[in-house]
């Protein structure tokens, strides 16, 4: 099940993110977060504007999904988010990104955002994968901007029109 997420699943939150640091090439982050790093980032959600998902099966968060400001203060940007997207390692492959995906979309009319975007380390094929099968496109490539413990790699700007947002 796919809900909002809450204070009490930032453990878990942070488990399957920190997963994604040490794994590398899953985000840029280096370093994890700590426990009050997450509840500040938590904070600066809000489920009517920028929700952060959880997804729970057997009350265990298996995946989240967050959808973020895209230069927070430009208000000609109001209408563009960036979304993000983190399995637990142990839960890939099941179609989980999928459904998170599919949620994060549905909410753009309700959030007011025309426009999502994902930022993708070159090489993650995955979630290239998972982007392209829900219609987002390569709208940009920073070519070695990540230096990963001396390993450089791009990152591609994936984005989408969102259809829906002027249904309502």
């Amino acid at each position: 099940m796919i809900r909002l997420a809450s204070k009490n699943d930032l453990s878990a939150i942070n488990r399957i993110h920190n997963q994604a640091i040490e794994q590398g090439f899953q985000t840029a982050q280096i370093i994890p977060f700590s426990t009050q790093q997450r509840i500040k980032w938590f904070e600066e959600h809000s489920s009517h504007k920028y929700p952060v998902f959880v997804f729970e099966k057997n009350h265990e968060i298996l995946a989240w999904s967050s959808i973020s400001p895209y230069r927070a203060g430009r208000d000609a940007l109001n209408e563009v988010a960036e979304i993000s997207y983190y399995v637990d390692r142990n839960h890939h492959n099941q179609g989980i990104g999928s459904q998170l995906m599919e949620c994060c979309l549905t909410q753009a009319a309700e959030l007011k955002k025309r426009i999502y975007f994902a930022v993708i380390i070159d090489g993650n094929e995955q979630s290239l994968a998972l982007l392209k099968k829900f219609g987002f496109e390569q709208w940009g490539y920073l070519p070695e901007v990540i230096n990963f413990r001396g390993e450089k790699r791009g990152q591609f700007y994936m984005g989408k029109i969102v259809k829906n947002f002027n249904d309502q």
